[in-house]
C-alpha cells in the first residue's frame, strides 16, 4: 500500500547529471497541452489509487491463511520481479547519492507495507488508509502556497476525522501503526520524486524494490516455514503485489513528473474514498453515516484543488 513530496515545482528545470547521463526535464504545465498533461497526471493518480485499494483488498483476504506478514512478503517479493526487467536499472552508471536515496527508498517500502496491513487488520481497510492518508494530508498543509491549497487542505482534514470518528473505544494500538504508516508514506513521496528527477524511467523505484525484494527472502522464508502457504492465499498475494505495488509504484513516479508535489499529495486524499468503497464491495465493510460524510468532504477537497489548478494552468 502504500505509501509524499512537498514544494511546487516551477518554470522549468531540468536535473543534470554528469558522466554522460541524459537531464531531465521537470516542468509545471502552463498552457493547454500543460492543462493536459495536468489532467493526465491526475488521472493516472486515481488509476494508481484505485489499483492500490483494490490490491490492498485482495491481500487482506489472505490474511486468515497467511496473515499480514505473508502478504507483504509476497508483495514485495512480487514487486521486484516485476519491476526491474521493467525498469532495466544501469546499476553501474549510479552514484553513491543515487545508492542511497534507494536504500532509503526500500526501507519506506518495507516499513510502509508491513505496517498498512497489519493496520487494516486491526482497523479495517478504510480507517486503515483514512489514517495512512494523513501522511500526504500533512504534506499539503505544509507545502500549500495557495490559499485556495489550505482551505482545501483543511476540508480533507475534517473529513479524514469525520471518517475516522475517534472515541473511548478506538483501537490505539492500531491507530498508531497507522501514523506509522502515515509517515512511511510521506518519506514515500518525498524520495519518489527526488528518484523520479533524478534517474530516468522507473529505474529508482525498480533498484529500491530489488532492495527491498531481496531484503525479505529470509523473512519470508521464515515465515511461510511456519505458515504453508495454500495455493489460494499465494494467488491473492501476487495479484496484491500486482495491483498495490508494481501498478501504483510505477504511475507514480510518472505522475510525479507531470504534477506538484503539492497537488500529488492532495490527489492522495482519494485514497481513504477508494478504501471505503471497496472496503464495502470486496469485503462487506459497511459504511456508516460519517464515513459517507467524510468521503464526500474529501472529494470536495480534491475536487476544489484540482479544478482551481487546472483552471489557472490553461491561462
Amino acid at each position: 500500500m502504500s505509501k509524499l513530496h512537498p514544494s511546487s515545482r516551477g518554470g522549468s528545470a531540468a536535473a543534470s547529471r554528469g558522466g554522460g547521463r541524459a537531464s531531465i526535464p521537470v516542468a509545471l504545465p502552463s498552457d493547454a497541452a500543460g492543462a493536459a498533461g495536468l489532467w493526465r497526471g491526475i488521472g493516472l493518480t486515481q488509476i494508481a489509487s484505485l489499483g492500490n485499494q483494490l490490491g490492498a483488498a485482495t491481500g487482506a483476504l489472505a490474511f486468515p491463511a497467511i496473515g499480514p506478514v505473508g502478504v507483504v512478503a509476497i508483495r514485495q517479493l512480487v514487486a521486484a520481479a516485476v519491476l526491474v526487467p521493467i525498469g532495466r536499472p544501469k546499476f553501474r552508471a549510479l552514484r553513491r547519492t543515487d545508492w542511497f536515496a534507494a536504500l532509503a527508498l526500500a526501507l519506506v517500502f518495507s516499513v510502509m507495507n508491513t505496517s498498512v496491513y497489519l493496520a487494516i487488520e486491526r482497523l479495517g481497510l478504510g480507517l486503515a488508509i483514512t489514517l495512512e492518508f494523513l501522511g500526504p494530508l500533512a504534506l499539503v498543509i505544509l507545502s500549500a502556497r495557495r490559499f485556495i491549497d489550505a482551505i482545501g487542505g483543511v476540508i480533507a482534514v475534517v473529513g479524514v476525522v469525520t471518517l475516522v470518528n475517534p472515541g473511548p473505544t478506538s483501537d490505539l494500538v492500531g491507530v498508531a501503526i497507522g501514523l506509522l504508516s502515515a509517515a512511511a508514506w510521506a518519506a514515500y513521496i518525498l524520495l519518489n520524486r527526488h528518484i523520479g528527477r533524478t534517474l530516468p524511467g522507473v529505474q529508482g523505484t525498480a533498484i529500491a524494490s530489488l532492495i527491498s525484494g531481496v531484503a525479505w527472502i529470509p523473512i519470508a522464508a521464515w515465515w511461510f516455514a511456519s505458515h504453508p502457504p495454500p495455493l489460494w492465499a499465494i494467488g491473492l498475494g501476487v495479484l496484491c503485489g500486482l495491483a498495490s505495488s508494481v501498478l501504483p509504484f510505477s504511475i507514480d513516479i510518472v505522475a510525479l513528473r507531470r504534477l506538484p508535489a503539492g497537488l500529488f499529495s492532495t490527489l492522495q486524499s482519494m485514497h481513504p474514498v477508494w478504501a471505503a468503497l471497496v472496503g464495502f464491495a470486496l469485503l462487506g465493510q459497511q459504511l456508516h453515516t460519517n464515513e459517507l460524510v467524510g468521503i464526500a468532504l474529501v472529494v470536495a477537497s480534491n475536487v476544489l484543488v484540482t479544478s482551481t489548478r487546472a483552471l489557472r494552468a490553461r491561462r
